[in-house]
């Protein structure tokens, strides 16, 4: 049986206004830092504010296309997530980070899973922007994703659209679908 933790794990775009604290922060930190990666790289780097930090909140959904940012509003917390594209040993390009950065907001997603929260990963912002808003440089960092935090709000408060998306049954493929066993 598939682990309840991972069942439990979705990408809501409801949320509660129920504010986050600082150490439920760290703690979703703490799991990306146990992430696998290539060569124990870690290539990620997260900046994040909570919904209080006004200034920095409306910063971060200033990056993001209208149609997260119409609901990403609502959750208690926003992160994005960077690689960094080089190793740090030798400066040279490792095709490992973006997948090393993935695998870290899967444990983020999952330990706010484990604490009763939601995460909901967004690919839809505006690259430039995001680069120009947080100070990136477009040599050394790649914009990952966005990612809304928070806990799991009513549906029937999102517009028809957002909410017939939202109660829809969860569907995945089926495992022959994306699965070849090679013998």
């Amino acid at each position: 049986m598939i682990a309840e933790l991972i069942n439990k794990r979705w990408s809501p775009r409801s949320f509660d206004s129920k504010p986050l604290n600082h150490k439920i922060a760290e703690l979703l930190f703490d799991a990306a830092r146990w992430a696998p990666s290539s060569m124990n790289e870690q290539p990620w780097i997260y900046f994040y504010a909570l919904r209080e930090d006004t200034d920095s909140f409306s910063m971060f959904l200033d990056c993001l296309v209208p149609g997260n940012s119409s609901w990403a509003k609502d959750a208690s917390m926003l992160i994005l997530s960077v690689a960094k594209k080089n190793f740090r040993r030798n400066d040279r390009p490792n095709r490992h980070a973006m997948h090393d950065t993935g695998a870290a907001n899967t444990l983020i997603a999952l330990q706010a899973a484990a604490l009763g929260l939601q995460a909901h990963q967004m690919g839809g912002f505006d690259h430039e922007k995001t680069i120009k808003s947080f100070g990136l440089d477009p040599a050394i960092h790649e914009p990952s994703s966005f990612i809304a935090v928070g806990y799991q709000g009513d549906p029937e408060l999102l517009p028809e659209d957002l909410r017939r998306r939202e109660m829809a049954p969860r569907v995945r493929k089926e495992i022959p679908d994306f699965v070849t066993r090679l013998t």
